[in-house]
């Protein structure tokens, strides 16, 4: 992401920092004329400037222009109306920081507050980015379960919010719920396959490091079922579920308002990848009621996730709807 510092004019002004987007438009040369007008008509879009002749691929003029988060989403519209995404192309990044007058004015003029603004396309660039199956995904998963096991070995709370922090899992989990509410099947799928194909790898991995473990000397199961600081992982109740729902729909809130930091708290809040370990030691040592109660206690954190965060998302989306009813686009 960008860090943009912008001046307007002004000397010794005080910083603000502002829910403003940098966005810049590669487009044909007879569709500049339209996109400015977009630009320029909506109250909420400042600093535009025009570059003809800049874009060499595809070949066309850039438009650059500041807006406010509230007007993100009208003013992507009325641009993919254009068929600027297909003809040329659209891009945004982060202002953390304006100095402006002008930008303090159109942030005033956009409908809303910021902080409540959902940029659509945004939200399923990141999913959809955070969703896919890899190898670096796999690889977070493999390591956050096996830094579970090791919690539940050495009977540590802190290792396991350790693995709680690594664990990858947020992003398809995030990404299902913005499938289903915006009836994105193709992310619903990537993001299932990703889970889908994670998980048992992970537990795998970890089954076998666990048996060599075993083997070898450095655990066995009076170590392990004495371990009683980590029983949270495999012990299912009606707060499993509402911890889980409510780190669903913190964590969706976190997505759509910018407000990343909030995520880390949703990380170490729930028992999915503690209880993946824990579920994978459980079968090494035979203890198959604690294996079924630690996978029950995984399927149980991620279902609420999906659901609270599928709620949140759809709230926002009827409000987001509601809020804009009878405002036609700013298409010039």
């Amino acid at each position: 992401m960008r860090s943009g510092l912008l001046v307007s004019g002004r000397r010794g002004g005080s910083g603000r920092v502002v829910g403003m987007l940098h966005l810049r438009v590669v487009c044909p040369v007879d569709a500049t004329d339209e996109v400015l007008a977009v630009l320029k008509a909506h109250p909420g879009v400042t600093h535009v400037a025009l570059f003809p002749g800049a874009a060499i691929e595809p070949a066309g003029d850039v438009v650059a222009a500041d807006l406010a988060r509230e007007a993100t989403d009208e003013v992507l519209s009325a641009l993919c109306g254009l068929g600027i995404d297909h003809t040329g192309g659209v891009t945004l990044e982060q202002i953390d920081t304006a100095l402006s007058d002008a930008a303090d004015r159109a942030e005033e003029a956009a409908p809303g507050e910021a902080a409540d603004a959902v940029v659509w396309e945004e939200l399923l660039s990141r999913t959809g980015e955070e969703s896919r199956l890899n190898a670096t995904f796999l690889a977070f998963l493999t390591i956050a379960c096996l830094l579970a096991a090791v919690g539940v070995v050495t009977n540590s709370p802190v290792t396991i919010v350790g693995a709680m922090v690594v664990g990858p899992e947020f992003g398809p989990l995030a990404a299902i719920a913005v499938g289903i509410v915006l009836r994105r099947w193709d992310l619903v799928r990537r993001a299932g396959l990703a889970l889908a194909v994670g998980f048992p790898l992970a537990m795998l991995v970890t089954f076998g490091g666990a048996v060599l473990g075993s083997y070898s000397g450095l655990f066995d199961r009076t170590m392990v079922l004495s371990a009683h600081q980590v029983d949270f992982v495999f012990q299912v109740g009606p707060f499993s579920l509402i911890v889980a729902l409510l780190a669903g729909a913190a964590g969706m809130l976190s997505m759509t308002s910018a407000k990343s930091a909030a995520l880390v708290g949703v990380f170490i809040s729930v028992t999915t990848v503690p209880a993946a370990g824990y579920a994978a030691i459980a079968a090494v040592l035979g203890e198959w009621a604690i294996c079924g109660m630690s996978v029950l206690q995984l399927v149980v954190n991620l279902v609420g996730i999906v659901v609270a965060a599928a709620v949140v998302l759809a709230l926002r989306n009827r409000r987001s709807r509601t809020r804009d009813l009878g405002r036609p686009l700013s298409n010039g």
